[in-house]
């Protein structure tokens, strides 16, 4: 299986030290954990506490197929800690995870003619906003295009779009996607030209 990250990235933000390494079945709890307080403690000022737990049940879950490709990252602080996660796909599901309950699309896309999926990025709160999320964002665009993609395609949260507005991606739809509970969260689908 080819791997899009060939190398150890070390990264270093704000005086601290950090490694980005594409992600092992062995990272799944930790990027579970992450995912947890990221939701939690970013977005809470976009989605309610209802919504929260609806998508942490289902949407923000990890999704293993993006471990078992090789197209998604894990950044570790310099003490050992996750500090995040996230990164891009070759298949036709835009968003979610192992237990969404939209049906999940594994189809291979042409990168002639689709756009690869910028996928799950999370910082850990006690690592926001520092560029780590943009680093990983660069990361997973620079390993699309090497694997020949020259259009990106995320499903963002609310929280996200105006990072990714700022790095070239424009939205072109929103749509509210069903999460546990009998809840929704709007989610805005963004593309790019590369």
């Amino acid at each position: 299986m080819r791997k899009y990250v060939r190398r150890i990235q070390a990264l270093t933000l704000l005086g601290m030290d950090f490694k980005l390494r594409v992600a092992k079945t062995e990272d799944v709890a930790e990027i579970a954990a992450l995912i947890d307080a990221s939701v939690r403690m970013l977005q809470a000022g976009d989605y309610n506490a209802a919504q929260i737990e609806g998508a942490l049940a289902t949407v923000f879950t990890t999704d293993s197929q993006l471990i078992a490709d090789g197209t998604y990252f894990v950044a570790v602080a310099e003490d050992g800690t996750l500090a995040g996660c996230g990164g891009w796909s070759f298949r036709k599901t835009l968003y979610g995870g192992d237990k969404q309950m939209e049906r999940i699309e594994p189809e291979r896309l042409d990168p002639e003619v689709d756009a690869a999926k910028i996928r799950a990025i999370f910082v850990h709160p006690r690592f926001a906003r520092m560029g780590l999320g943009s680093l990983i964002l660069e990361a997973a665009e620079r390993a699309a295009v090497e694997a020949g993609f020259r259009r990106l395609e995320m499903g963002s949260t609310l929280t996200g779009v105006a990072l990714y507005t700022l790095k070239g991606y424009r939205e072109v739809s929103r749509a509210n996607v069903p999460v546990g509970g009998g809840e929704t969260i709007e989610i805005v689908r963004m593309v790019k030209e590369v």
